[in-house]
C-alpha cells in the first residue's frame, strides 16, 4: 500500500517515463505530485450554443461532427485537419493545426464539446485549435478545470491525469494534521475533501472551502514552525557586551544620521547587551543609510573586543563597502581588511591569519568568507548585505564560525511588515523609514513603445552632460532554459543599440549567464565611467553604487513586480545629479495601468510594496526566493490577512499546551519536513 513518500513512478497509472517528466518539475513522491497546487482555474462548466458564441469570447459548445473531418498538407511543418460541426442552432467551422490525429479520432455523427476562442462573424463562427473531447467525459470540458504550473514535455492534461491517480491512492491514507478541537472551531473541511476540491471543484463553493483550509493549514504550520525556531534561537545564551561610547562613533561621521537609523542602532545594540544571540533584519529603502546601522554595530562589536565580518553578494559591492567602512573606522582604531574571491593567495593566508590572531577586528567579503581556511580568534557579528541573495544556510556556514555570534542582515527591499513576518519569521525586524535629508527623488514616467527615438535622443542629451544610463532589457517569456533566453535578448539589444542608435557611444551588456568575475569587470568599467548605457537583466538589482548613472529604463515594465520595478530605480539617483526612471510598456490592460501609475506617484519603498500586496499578492518580492523559509503554495497574505490571525492564533494556543506536540504527530511531522532545509544560525 502506498504512502506519501512513495516514488510516484509505482502510482498505479503513472509508471517510469511519466514520473521521469514529472520529475523536471521537482514531483518526485505522492506527497509532492497532491501538493502541486494549480496556479488559477477555468470555468468550463457553461455550455453555448453556437448561436450564442460572440467573437472573440472564450467559451465551450457541444456540437456534432457533420461530416468525416479534412487533412490538408500547406507546407512542410504545417498541416490542418479542418471539420464542419454543426447543433440545432448553426454551424461551426473548426481547424485544428498539426492535429493530424485527430482526423480519425473525431468521427462524423458523434458528439463532442469544443472550447476555444469564438472567431470569425455572427453567421459565420470559427473556432481554431479548441480542446475537444466527446460530451460527457467532463476530463477538460464542462467542469472547473485547474491550470497547472508546467514546464517542457508535461501538458495540463499529463499533470491532471496524473494528480487524479495520486488522489485515488491517498484514499485513506491522508493523516490530517489538524487537531479535531482547531477544524470545528475554525469551521474547516476535513482532508481528503481539502485536496480533492483544490484540484477537482465540484463547484466554486467547494473550492473555496478547500482553499480555505489548505490555507488555514500551510500558516498555522507555518506558525508552529516560526515559534519553534525562537524558542530554539532563545535557549541559546552568549555572554552579554557591555555599554560603548558611541558618540566617539556618531562624532566621527561626516553627517547626521537620521532618527529611524538610530532608532535602529539602538534595538541592535539592545539585542547585542542582552546576553541572547541577536537575529535582526534591518530592512530599508535604497538609500536609506543601513550600511552605517551595520558600521555602528561592528564598531560597537570592536570595542567590545571581538570581531565583526560583512558579507557582500558580488565582490564590487564588497570592495566598495570596504572602501567606505574602512575609511571610516579604521581612523577609531578598528583594523579592517577585504577578502573576495580576487584576493591573492600570499594576502589571503595573511588576512587569514590576522583573523585568526584577532589582529583583524572587521572583515568585509563575499563568499570568501565562508572557506574552510578562515577561521576568527572570536567573531562576535556577522552581517550579511542584500539578505535574499544568500541562502539561510550560507547565514548560517558564516555563523558557525563563531560561538553563536549576533546576526544582522540587511535587505533593500522595503516589504510589509506582515510579509516580513512570513519571509523573515526567524529574524526580529528594523525598519529605516526615513531618507537621509537632501536626496533628490527620482523622476518616474510610464509611456508607450512608441516613445523610444524620443527616449534615445534624451539618453543622449544626458551623456552630453556627462551622465551615464541603465536600460534593463525585455524580460523573456518562460523556456526550458530561460537564462539562455535572456542572454540572447540582452546581447541582441545591446548590439543593436550599439550598431544602429548609438554608434558614437559605448555600449556594455550583462547578465545572469556570466562568470561573476565578468559581470564585476563590466560594473566596474561602467562605475569607472568608462561605458556610457549599459544594457542589462535583473542582475544589476543589487549592484554598485554609480553616482553618475542618471537614467533607468525599462522596457516591458508590465513583467517586473513594483518592489523589483523599485529596487531598479534605486540603481540612480545616487549622486548630486537629477535622476529619472522611464517605464515601457506597451501592455494596454486597466491593472498594468494602475500599478505603473503607482510608480510615477511615489518613491516611498514601503507604500509602493504595500500597494504591490494589494494589487497582486505577495508574489514572490525577490524574482527568487532564497531566504529559506518554506514558501506558501496556497495562503495568500495579501488576502489571507485575518485567516492568518486565525492560524496564528491556533498555532499559539496549541504550543502553549503542548510544546513538543506529543498530541498532533502528524502536524510535528510536517513542521519538521518544511523546515528540514532551514537551519537556523
Amino acid at each position: 500500500m502506498a504512502d506519501l513518500s512513495t516514488d510516484i513512478q509505482y502510482i498505479k497509472g503513472i509508471g517510469p517515463q511519466r514520473a521521469k517528466a514529472l520529475g523536471k518539475l521537482g514531483i518526485a513522491t505522492l506527497q509532492d505530485l497532491i501538493s502541486w497546487f494549480p496556479r488559477r482555474y477555468e470555468d468550463r462548466t457553461a455550455l453555448r450554443t453556437i448561436a450564442q458564441l460572440q467573437p472573440g469570447e472564450t467559451a465551450c459548445v457541444a456540437a456534432m461532427v457533420a461530416a468525416p473531418p479534412a487533412l490538408s498538407h500547406i507546407r512542410r511543418g504545417l498541416d490542418l485537419v479542418k471539420l464542419r460541426a454543426v447543433d440545432e442552432t448553426g454551424v461551426l467551422e473548426v481547424t485544428f493545426f498539426n492535429q493530424t490525429w485527430l482526423k480519425n479520432q473525431l468521427r462524423q455523427g458523434e458528439t463532442y464539446v469544443f472550447c476555444g476562442r469564438a472567431e470569425g462573424s455572427l453567421l459565420h463562427r470559427r473556432m481554431a485549435s479548441p480542446i475537444v473531447e466527446p460530451l460527457g467525459r467532463r476530463e477538460a470540458t464542462c467542469r472547473i478545470v485547474p491550470i497547472y504550473p508546467l514546464t517542457a514535455g508535461v501538458s495540463q492534461l499529463l499533470l491532471s491525469r496524473s494528480v487524479r491517480q495520486g488522489l485515488d491512492a491517498c484514499t485513506g491514507i491522508l493523516p490530517d494534521v489538524l487537531p479535531d478541537e482547531v477544524r470545528q472551531a475554525h469551521q474547516l473541511c476535513r482532508i481528503q475533501y481539502a485536496y480533492e476540491n483544490i484540484h477537482f471543484p465540484e463547484s466554486p463553493e467547494a473550492l473555496d472551502l478547500a482553499r480555505r483550509r489548505l490555507a488555514f493549514e500551510e500558516l498555522f504550520l507555518f506558525t508552529i514552525g516560526l515559534g519553534r525556531l525562537r524558542r530554539r534561537r532563545e535557549v541559546v545564551h552568549t555572554a552579554p557586551m557591555a555599554d560603548a561610547d558611541m558618540e566617539v562613533f556618531y562624532r566621527a561621521l561626516p553627517f547626521a544620521l537620521t532618527q529611524a537609523q538610530r532608532r535602529c542602532i539602538d534595538e541592535a545594540l539592545t539585542d547585542m547587551r542582552s546576553g541572547v544571540p541577536m537575529n535582526r533584519l534591518c530592512q530599508g529603502d535604497v538609500g536609506s543609510g543601513k550600511t552605517m546601522v551595520a558600521a555602528a554595530c561592528a564598531y560597537f562589536c570592536v570595542r567590545n573586543r571581538r570581531q565583526a565580518a560583512l558579507m557582500a553578494p558580488t565582490e564590487i559591492l564588497a570592495r566598495q563597502h570596504y572602501a567606505g567602512l574602512s575609511a571610516l573606522l579604521e581612523p577609531l582604531g578598528v583594523r579592517c581588511a577585504l577578502l573576495t574571491g580576487s584576493t591573492p593567495a600570499g594576502e589571503k593566508r595573511t588576512i587569514s591569519a590576522g583573523l585568526a590572531s584577532g589582529e583583524i577586528s572587521f572583515v568585509i567579503g563575499t563568499h570568501a568568507l565562508l572557506t574552510g581556511a578562515v577561521a576568527w580568534a572570536d567573531l562576535g557579528l556577522v552581517v550579511t548585505d542584500e539578505q535574499h541573495r544568500f541562502g539561510v544556510a550560507q547565514r548560517a556556514a558564516l555563523a558557525a564560525k563563531g560561538s553563536h555570534p549576533h546576526t544582522l542582515v540587511m535587505s533593500a527591499t522595503p516589504i510589509p511588515r506582515t510579509l516580513a513576518l512570513i519571509l523573515y519569521g526567524d529574524l526580529d525586524v528594523s525598519v529605516i523609514d526615513q531618507l537621509p535629508p537632501g536626496r533628490r527623488s527620482v523622476k518616474t514616467y510610464a509611456v508607450p513603445g512608441s516613445y523610444r527615438p524620443r527616449i534615445y535622443d534624451f539618453i543622449r542629451r544626458q551623456r552630453l552632460e556627462g551622465r551615464q544610463t541603465y536600460i534593463v532589457c525585455p524580460m523573456v517569456e518562460e523556456s526550458e532554459d530561460e537564462a539562455a533566453g535572456e542572454r540572447k535578448a540582452v546581447t541582441e539589444y545591446a548590439g543593436m543599440l550599439q550598431r544602429e542608435v548609438f554608434p558614437d557611444l559605448k555600449v556594455s551588456f550583462v547578465h545572469g549567464r556570466m562568470k561573476p568575475r565578468e559581470k564585476d569587470a563590466v560594473m566596474a568599467a561602467f562605475a569607472a565611467g568608462e561605458t556610457d548605457i549599459l544594457v542589462s537583466t535583473t542582475v544589476i538589482e543589487v549592484g554598485v553604487d554609480v553616482p553618475n548613472a542618471s537614467v533607468m529604463v525599462i522596457e516591458n515594465a508590465e513583467r517586473f513586480g513594483l518592489s523589483q520595478l523599485h529596487q531598479l530605480r534605486g540603481r540612480v539617483g545616487r549622486g548630486s545629479h537629477q535622476s529619472y526612471c522611464i517605464l515601457i510598456s506597451d501592455n494596454r490592460s486597466e491593472e498594468t495601468r494602475q500599478r505603473l501609475e503607482v510608480m510615477t506617484r511615489t518613491t516611498d519603498g514601503f507604500r509602493i510594496a504595500e500597494e504591490d500586496l494589494r494589487l497582486r499578492g505577495p508574489g514572490d518580492f525577490f524574482g527568487q526566493r532564497q531566504h529559506g523559509l518554506p514558501g506558501l503554495r496556497v495562503a495568500d497574505i495579501g488576502c489571507d490577512t485575518l485567516l492568518l490571525k486565525e492560524a496564528q492564533a491556533a498555532a499559539e494556543d496549541l504550543l502553549a499546551r503542548d510544546p513538543d506536540l506529543a498530541t498532533c504527530p502528524a502536524a510535528a511531522e510536517r513542521v519538521a519536513a518544511l523546515f528540514a532545509r532551514t537551519p537556523t544560525p
